[in-house]
């Protein structure tokens, strides 16, 4: 597996792009322009429906 981490491009909050990595834990980000703390998680993919 790959150890090679996305980086989110906005806030999901307010849309502004200054972010950071946050020291609240694994995968969070802080926005400074709104103060808030949010993170990103990978939730893994959907099954490939076949279509007839």
């Amino acid at each position: 597996m790959s150890d090679t981490r996305s980086t989110p491009l906005y806030c999901p909050y307010c849309g502004e792009e200054d972010l950071r990595p946050s020291e609240a834990g694994h995968g969070s980000w802080e926005c400074h322009a709104c103060a808030r703390v949010f993170t990103v998680r990978f939730g893994g993919l959907l099954a490939k429906v076949v279509a007839r």
